[in-house]
């Protein structure tokens, strides 16, 4: 457990500093890293074992970043993109909750990894580069994510009785859910300010996101139980991989992006 919070300490320190005081690019070198890793962690729960193989899908991961940013830079086709990614998370929460005994081959599992890291990606560059505020859009994103799981981890030791998904993920609990998103509720009411947002509305953005920040982790341990691994990897001691992570985030960050463009404030 120590290591774990500061395993997650130290990591949350870091993210926040090349956020916060480092340029641009830097955050554009993070993301791209992240994806990158996001890739090569997903490829060991879709394809053969083989190394070389698996790197070939992280280069095609990347090459696909760069294309979907350089093509969204028209917002006919960021709009497009964004809507195939909310139908993919719809999508997921119906196998999660209908099917989840139901096993993807090689290649649907690389597609799939593409729908999780390609359009999550390219949000987040967007979120950070393209939008009014981008730098605090982007802290919305991860703060969502953070407190929602936050929330759900108290809220499910303290009250949790009723598993959410115990086929996929049996620590869950609806209680917890529940947690996680009465907190996400407070931090949008106390964010909007910031954002120049009213608060009802920055709710009713946030609150809906922070569901599939819940269907981001179950899709994820769907995938690694199929593959009968614990953790997508161990870079980060205590808490696996980076999927691990920010599995949560590659949901979140379309969907935000999504609703705020319908709500027009990018």
């Amino acid at each position: 457990m120590l290591q774990r919070l500061l395993t997650g300490v130290i990591a949350a320190v870091a993210l926040l500093a090349v956020l916060l005081l480092g340029p641009p690019w830097a955050t554009v070198l993070l993301l791209g890293a992240a994806v990158g890793l996001g890739a090569w962690e997903w490829s060991a729960f879709v394809l053969p074992p083989a190394r070389l193989l698996r790197a070939v899908y992280v280069l095609l991961t990347l090459g696909l970043l760069v294309d979907f940013w350089l093509v969204t830079q028209a917002p006919a086709a960021l709009r497009v993109l964004l809507v195939v990614a909310a139908l993919w998370w719809v999508l997921a929460l119906a196998w999660v909750v209908l099917a989840p005994q139901r096993r993807a081959g090689p290649l649907i599992g690389a597609l799939v990894g593409w729908l999780v890291l390609v359009p999550s990606g390219v949000a987040l560059l967007h979120l950070r580069l393209s939008l009014p505020q981008g730098l605090h859009w982007l802290l919305l994103a991860l703060f969502i994510v953070w407190v929602a799981d936050s929330g759900a981890y108290f809220a499910g030791r303290a009250i949790g009785r009723h598993k959410l998904a115990p086929q996929v993920s049996p620590g869950k609990t609806w209680e917890g859910a529940a947690g996680g998103l009465l907190l996400v509720a407070v931090l949008a009411w106390f964010a909007a300010p910031v954002l120049g947002q009213q608060p009802a509305t920055l709710l009713a953005l946030c609150v809906p996101v922070a569901v599939f920040s819940v269907v981001g982790d179950l899709a994820e341990s769907l995938f690694k139980r199929h593959a009968g691994l614990k953790d997508s990897g161990q870079l980060l001691p205590g808490h696996g991989g980076i999927l691990d992570r920010l599995d949560s985030l590659f949901a979140v960050a379309p969907l935000l992006l999504m609703g705020l463009l319908l709500q027009g404030a990018a």
